[in-house]
């Protein structure tokens, strides 16, 4: 997929009206995303993103504290000076066609270094193990 290609179907997931706008929320939310992922998984992740988004991705020093998924939300929010409301959508939009690029293998690994709350992010159940 080019990076055209990625941001048609960010612009058709979002419903955002012009290609700038889904280029924003892509940028910032791939930004965020790249403060939280480490080790393999981001490597992998991004060798499967389009070079822009790689790089957009890959431009972000991994933060050192881990957010939940919720606490990204907040974060992307305060960020873009937007409402949490948007962040989780603009969120939700851009982490679609992410989980389609990675594929269930990887997204399994990286929801698996991630905090609780990313799976629902990614469109996918939360699943917890009773304790």
């Amino acid at each position: 997929m080019t990076f055209n290609q990625m941001l048609d179907r960010i612009r058709y997931e979002g419903a955002y009206p012009t290609r700038e706008r889904a280029e924003d929320v892509t940028r910032a939310v791939l930004a965020a995303l790249g403060r939280q992922l480490t080790g393999d998984e981001r490597v992998d992740l991004a060798a499967r993103l389009p070079t822009e988004a790689a790089l957009t991705f890959t431009a972000q020093i991994p933060d050192t504290e881990s957010l939940t998924g919720w606490g990204f939300v907040k974060d992307l929010a305060t960020r873009t000076g937007g409402t949490p409301a948007t962040a989780r959508w603009d969120t939700g939009a851009v982490f679609a066609t992410v989980a389609h690029l990675a594929g269930p293998g990887l997204l399994d690994r990286v929801l698996a270094q991630l905090p609780s709350g990313y799976a629902l992010l990614f469109g996918r159940a939360e699943l917890t193990q009773a304790a």
